[in-house]
């Protein structure tokens, strides 16, 4: 029934209707005055259309069924139209910009029986007197038409008002969506990188650890390097949480993100584990690749290198990358034997779920299952559009790659 208004607003209309009451009244008792009508029944009609201008924008329903009351009222003392059925205007303004269904329509119909009533109000007691003449049949019809225009008018206007304020909310309402969609968008991708900063961090802090007891009583030089390992781990993967629960706090501070030439401290960090891994890139990058692509490849390289690092059998672990014009392929190969499990259990893993999803990021895409060797395989193709001056034919890339360069490309 009424609507929610601020102070002021209330306050407005309020004042704005007392000053219409005050305002109309002296002309409308000077009317009366002419007409010989009572200045009580006067009185009376200003108040209720002042009233009805009061509430047309707290209630519309409720001002337009006031307003009607007041039109009922004038009727009912044969009052002739008056300064005050100004009001009329402005509730069928509000009955179309806020009023709800209902009152919307109940303002557009109020036009047409509120002309129709108001020419049998007129001209009703004259056909009555003198009866039906050519010249009241025009007069009758100018007035329903020009009290329909002017009735029509200020409904229209408001309806106008009311579809640029469903624009305005439905504007603000997409943009809160596309707000929402944008930020979930970024908690996934911080997510994402948590889940791969804290795995791999984790994966090798516990196997430097187990090394590290082994170790302790015949080697002890051996279980403080362990120890060692594990401190720089550790705090690389804190400054790496820090740095990702900074981007919570701040959406717009980005920060840095790894590159292709952070790829040597994934390498060492994973041989420094235990793990024997031999890195092959051929052909080796011919320029810079976007960042997105950089930051694909490392984050894809490195959770490959974790599961292989807490899943895998031991063994070689192969690393290939190949840098053509449109695409980098990479594969990572480590040794599982009968452990590997079905392709629909390890796609469940979150670690997998990721990687998938940071290729189809970049328009690229992942597998990753049991080879035919006993070997479980990793294997992504991601496009690229690579900019910067073309290095060197067989040279170490930003990969990280080290070694002496064989017949098929740089060979860690």
């Amino acid at each position: 029934m009424f609507r929610r208004l601020t102070r002021t607003q209330l306050v407005v209309d309020l004042v704005a209707a007392g000053l219409f009451v005050l305002a109309t009244l002296p002309f409308d008792l000077a009317i009366g005055r002419f007409a010989d009508h009572n200045a009580l029944g006067t009185m009376l009609v200003s108040l209720v259309m002042g009233i009805a201008l009061g509430l047309r924008r707290a209630s519309p329903s409720l001002a337009l069924t006031v307003a009607w009351a007041g039109a009922i009222l004038q009727m009912s003392l044969g009052r002739p139209p008056t300064t005050a059925d100004v009001a009329i205007f402005g509730v069928l303004y509000t009955t179309a910009a806020y009023g709800g269904r209902r009152t919307f329509w109940a303002g557009l119909a109020s036009v047409g029986v509120g002309a129709v009533a108001i020419t049998l109000y007129l001209f009703v007691p004259s056909i009555v007197a003198v009866g039906i003449t050519a010249s009241t049949i025009t007069t009758a019809l100018a007035v329903t038409i020009a009290a329909m225009f002017g009735l029509g008018l200020a409904w229209t206007t408001g309806a106008l008002v009311r579809t640029g304020i469903r624009a305005r909310d439905n504007r603000r309402a997409q943009e809160a969506a596309e707000a929402e969609t944008a930020a979930e968008a970024e908690r996934t991708r911080i997510a994402r990188d948590m889940h791969d900063v804290v795995a791999h961090s984790l994966a090798v802090v516990i196997a430097q650890a187990d090394g590290a007891r082994y170790a302790a009583a015949a080697d002890p030089d051996a279980a403080a390097a362990a120890l060692g390992t594990i401190s720089t781990t550790a705090r690389a993967a804190l400054s790496d949480v820090r740095m990702l629960l900074m981007q919570l706090r701040h959406a717009q501070a980005a920060g840095p993100q790894p590159t292709l030439a952070d790829l040597e401290q994934l390498y060492a960090q994973v041989r420094a584990a235990g793990v024997a891994l031999a890195v092959d890139v051929d052909p080796a990058p011919r320029g810079e690749a976007s960042a997105s692509v950089q930051l694909a490849v490392y984050r894809i390289l490195q959770e490959a290198l974790t599961n292989a690092l807490r899943h895998g059998a031991g063994g070689v672990v192969d690393v290939t990358l190949a840098w053509h014009d449109d695409r980098v392929e990479l594969s990572v190969f480590n040794d599982v034997g009968a452990a590997v499990p079905p392709e629909p259990d390890a796609a469940r893993g979150h670690g997998l779920i990721g990687m998938r999803e940071r290729a189809q990021l970049v328009g690229g895409e992942l597998t990753a299952g049991a080879g035919g060797d006993g070997r479980f395989v990793v294997r992504a193709t991601l496009p690229i559009a690579a900019t910067g001056a073309a290095g060197p034919t067989g040279a170490t890339g930003p990969t990280g790659a080290t070694g002496a360069t064989g017949p098929r490309g740089a060979t860690a």
